[in-house]
């Protein structure tokens, strides 16, 4: 048997899938923190078993615990690689009694957050537990940040990664791989807005001319927000929600929209964002109160990044695994860790585009390769 192939066979897929599935019939959707909190003792339970150092990170804000897994080897103060997975999901409770219950249909596993991303977290486990197995010390410390709100925005979290960030030399992230296993080398920045109108109620009917309406005033600046879109820089305005008025022969007195805006990196974001705060209202007699703002930084391809990816590329060719890199809108985690140390995304299982979706799913014949992958970057990052 060859290097490669008994590296392989370390993660075949019947075994992993048995680990996988102890974590995705865990539900824990991001705001039911007492489920969250099922999931952190199962990490906690699990890494404890494996001989890592485990730290827990209480909750707070109605969020649950965070879990913090480290090697053995290694010294506080050294720079070491860092893993960032989730184990929130966006599925409500009872999903997976219902719509999406875990089986394995042929090549495909389903079930829900095994692509976003119980699947690429546990990946990350099982690669790092095999390290503490064999005695197989890493050149770097390797420190495993797995938090309960990513899907939520990463409030409660988002000090702690960057905290972890500024003393990383590398970010590897396991959210779902992209486009039939690409990992991700870039991610557009993400801005959230919430604008509230104010006009003057008035009868519709007897005394419209004194009305004046905030829902026309909303229309007029949709208009502008939605027309700020630009494809070839990468900017996207979208209007997602709005609500206003109260009866329909009463002039709407207040309307408010939620807007989210994806930008592809900090010049197009100032610029951006600094336009919808300073919006001014059409009609004078109404007023406009923007709140919000940048939530993820852009996380751009630099140079570092780059030079990540071919690294990772190297590595997997070795055993024959063919790794690309892709761009998206989407964001992660990886975008609040991506301006301190080189960072490569998309780490986790190949979930086919599924993620969130009632058809959540992972192609279970690539788990080898990619949690190979994920044990050689610990390996041999120096």
């Amino acid at each position: 048997m060859s290097d490669d192939t008994a590296a392989l066979a370390r993660y075949m897929p019947e075994k992993m899938l048995e680990g996988i599935r102890s974590w995705v019939e865990i539900e824990s959707p991001s705001l039911n923190a007492d489920l969250v909190n099922r999931m952190a003792d199962k990490v906690e339970a699990d890494a404890s078993a494996a001989g890592a150092r485990v730290e827990r990170i209480p909750g707070r804000d109605g969020c649950g615990d965070h879990v913090f897994v480290q090697s053995p080897w290694g010294e506080e103060d050294e720079k070491g690689i860092l893993i960032l997975s989730h184990y929130d999901t966006v599925h409500a409770e009872g999903t997976l009694t219902s719509v999406l219950p875990f089986r394995v249909e042929g090549d495909l596993a389903y079930g829900p957050g095994i692509s976003d991303m119980k699947g690429g977290a546990y990946l990350a486990f099982a690669a790092l537990r095999e390290l503490i197995a064999r005695g197989n010390r890493t050149p770097l410390p390797i420190r495993h940040l797995y938090v309960s709100d990513e899907e939520i925005g990463s409030l409660t979290s988002r000090a702690r990664i960057e905290e972890e960030a500024k003393r990383a030399k590398y970010v590897l992230v396991t959210e779902p791989a992209r486009d039939g296993g690409r990992c991700v080398t870039a991610r557009k920045g993400t801005a959230r807005f919430d604008i509230t109108i104010h006009g003057r109620a008035a009868h519709a009917g007897s005394r419209h001319v004194h009305g004046r309406s905030a829902i026309k005033e909303m229309a007029r600046q949709i208009l502008d927000l939605e027309n700020m879109t630009d494809y070839e820089s990468g900017l996207t305005v979208n209007v997602g929600v709005v609500s206003g008025g109260t009866r329909p022969n009463v002039v709407a007195y207040e309307c408010k929209a939620e807007v989210d805006m994806r930008v592809p990196n900090p010049a197009v974001a100032e610029a951006a964002v600094a336009k919808v705060l300073n919006l001014k209202p059409y009609d004078p007699d109404c007023t406009i109160t923007v709140t919000g703002g940048l939530n993820r930084p852009p996380y751009e391809k630099l140079a570092g990044i780059a030079d990540l990816f071919e690294t990772a590329r190297g590595l997997a060719a070795t055993y024959g695994f063919q790794l690309d890199d892709v761009q998206t809108g989407g964001c992660s985690d990886g975008n609040f860790t991506a301006s301190y140390a080189p960072t490569l995304d998309g780490l986790g299982v190949d979930g086919q585009g599924s993620s969130h979706s009632h058809s959540e799913r992972l192609v279970v014949s690539t788990i080898p390769h990619r949690a190979l992958l994920l044990e050689r970057l610990m390996q041999t990052l120096s």
